[in-house]
């Protein structure tokens, strides 16, 4: 008897400081929280969402190859834009998919995913909306305008993503350029705006898309100008919405950090 309430002992204790080691690796690789949503900028276009006791990934990529996303938590729900090397590593996706995992997708993507994943996908494309994990996902266009730039997102073939839940409206803009779509959008409580040329936008046209939907918070993303590796001026886009709206809130984030 006295041999059996030391093994349950020594069980409970093991649970118990497993579970703890567990809720500090999030809690350390976890941004702090922007009112109640954590938000961690991984790189480039790839972020996490800590909301409401789940973790949305949002385009995960490992660019360099070297396990980033070993130390984050597992993800509930898994947002992907678009067809591009920066926005879908499928190698990536079969590492952090596991049994609780949902992918959201449209259906350029869909086509590019592995038979083996394809049961974890739903397809969503333009103008979708539907419920994950307690939350309302709505798909919207991005594309460029029509010029030079057409040719890298054609109107159709890539989705930018409201989630809702909880009371807050997140946006993901995904390669988009300022297109109404974008303008129109209603009550977005934080929005991530991708701006780098020639596939988005410059800092004039992203901070005059801003102005016009007016998201509480707005986070630029996205802005290496590949392939020279220069970065957009962030500093100018902030700029510009705070002259014309101080009640904007624009924070930077270095989604670039050197090894």
């Amino acid at each position: 008897m006295r041999k059996f309430l030391i093994i349950l002992v020594v069980a409970i204790l093991v649970i118990f400081f497993a579970v703890n080691i567990n809720k500090s690796k999030q809690s350390k690789t976890m941004n702090p929280q922007e009112s109640n949503i954590q938000i961690d900028p991984i790189s480039h276009a790839s972020l996490i969402l800590g909301w409401d006791n789940k973790y949305i990934f949002i385009d995960p990529v490992d660019e360099e190859k070297k396990n980033i996303f070993s130390s984050k938590p597992e993800p509930d729900l898994i947002l992907i834009t678009d067809i591009h090397g920066d926005h879908l590593d499928v190698e990536t996706l079969k590492i952090i998919t596991k049994d609780k995992t949902s992918i959201v997708a449209p259906q350029a993507v869909v086509d590019q995913i592995p038979e083996e994943l394809k049961s974890k996908v739903s397809v969503m494309d333009n103008g979708g909306k539907k419920d994950f994990s307690g939350f309302s996902i709505e798909s919207i266009p991005m594309y460029n305008l029509p010029g030079p730039s057409e040719k890298f997102h054609t109107k159709g073939r890539g989705n930018g993503y409201v989630v809702e839940g909880a009371g807050k409206r997140v946006y993901i803009s995904g390669d988009t350029a300022g297109i109404p779509e974008m303008r129109s959008l209603q009550n977005i409580d934080i929005a991530f705006v991708a701006m780098n040329l020639p596939y988005t936008m410059d800092p004039e046209e992203a901070a005059n898309a801003v102005l016009d939907f007016k998201p509480k918070t707005v986070y630029p993303y996205h802005y290496r100008q590949n392939p020279t590796k220069d970065f957009a001026d962030v500093a100018k886009f902030k700029e510009i919405v705070n002259t014309s709206n101080p009640d904007i809130r624009v924070v930077q984030v270095d989604w670039y950090p050197k090894p």
